[in-house]
């Protein structure tokens, strides 16, 4: 994560490391949410929370994917799973909030 993705998480995120990882990903508009209605069911989208950290996490996560094994190999999971790279990238998106938090928790390095 580099400079802008970490001030931007602090100054329009200073709940993280205090949240759930749910409550986290819903906070920040990374929460799949079901959008069924009749015969349309099992479809889910983002939507809503803080867009400015949602632009950050989804910039970050196109660097992790390129830097980092570990989200290379969830990405291309996902993105195998359900069809699409952009699913993917969100999901990576998320996962690094994750991390980030529990990092924020702990007060803990990546490792």
């Amino acid at each position: 994560v580099g400079k802008i993705t970490a001030l931007t998480l602090v100054a329009h995120m200073p709940e993280l490391g205090s949240l759930t990882p749910k409550k986290a990903g819903a906070l920040a508009g990374l929460a799949p949410f079901n959008d069924d209605s009749g015969h349309r069911r099992g479809h889910r989208h983002i939507k809503g929370g803080r867009r400015r950290v949602r632009k950050a996490l989804y910039m970050a996560a196109l660097g992790a994917i390129r830097a980092n094994t570990r989200f290379k190999s969830f990405f291309q999971a996902v993105a195998e799973r359900s069809g699409s790279k952009k699913v993917g990238i969100i999901a990576v998106a998320r996962k690094l909030l994750t991390v980030l938090n529990a990092m924020q928790r702990d007060r803990k390095a990546f490792e």
